[in-house]
């Protein structure tokens, strides 16, 4: 692998941001010092946050060529920000993670292994134990994944783990257009049935510290509904690449 990308969505994350380039940058280095990769970049997207959060960021940037941010003037939630994440990314392979740190950041290397094993495309984590986010998300996140399943026969058991790992080229094909928090299952479900290789691997799951995430309010919901709805035509005419 030449050169792997590591970006964080980041919108008012200014507690976890100086942590997750710091746990980046570990990572990346270990890759590089075994010959994993080559090099590797940190990309923060800042979806027009109003703490200090860009100012951390430009400052993070101009520390080193490895770090780069990218800043929205208006705010795009989950979906505008992972697509300006995917688009700016100069490596082969992509890994998204939510900036909070939810997962050992090591583990990307292990993805990253499994992902050259098997000669998979993607390679998507799911959470072991999720009972530190409380009975709510947990019911939440057990019918979503059901309802993806239903709705598009995606065989994958946590569509919104925020932990993946995405070969460039997939997005040859894959064109992601939900601006809010349905982005994960479209890039899934569109990538399984262009026939992409998606793996699946379990990890140990670490709660927020801080902040609070607003994936279970009823608005986040209310859209994700709406754009599984009008995505879902587009996306059931989807034929495998030939």
């Amino acid at each position: 692998m030449d050169m792997l990308t590591i970006f964080f969505p980041a919108y008012n994350e200014e507690a976890y941001i100086r942590r997750a380039v710091g746990a980046a940058r570990e990572v990346g280095d270990h890759m590089v010092k075994m010959s994993e990769i080559g090099a590797y970049e940190i990309l923060i997207v800042d979806d027009a946050s109003n703490d200090d959060t860009p100012r951390i960021a430009d400052e993070l940037a101009g520390g080193g060529s490895s770090i780069r941010c990218v800043h929205h003037r208006q705010n795009r939630g989950l979906g505008g920000a992972l697509k300006s994440g995917f688009a700016h990314a100069r490596g082969s392979v992509i890994v998204y993670s939510d900036i909070d740190l939810p997962f050992d950041m090591m583990e990307i290397t292990k993805a990253c292994r499994l992902l050259r094993y098997f000669e998979a495309d993607i390679i998507t984590a799911y959470r072991f134990d999720r009972t530190s986010e409380g009975p709510r998300r947990y019911i939440y996140s057990m019918v979503y994944n059901t309802l993806i399943r239903l709705l598009f026969g995606l065989r994958v058991r946590d569509v919104n783990c925020p932990f993946k790992v995405v070969k460039r080229s997939v997005f040859e094909h894959v064109v992601l257009k939900s601006e809010g928090s349905f982005i994960d299952a479209e890039l899934m479900v569109k990538a399984d049935r262009f026939g992409f290789h998606i793996i699946q691997f379990g990890s140990d799951y670490f709660h927020r510290s801080f902040g609070v995430s607003t994936l279970s309010s009823w608005s986040v919901i209310f859209k994700i509904l709406r754009e599984m709805k009008q995505l879902r035509k587009e996306i059931r005419s989807i034929r495998p690449i030939s």
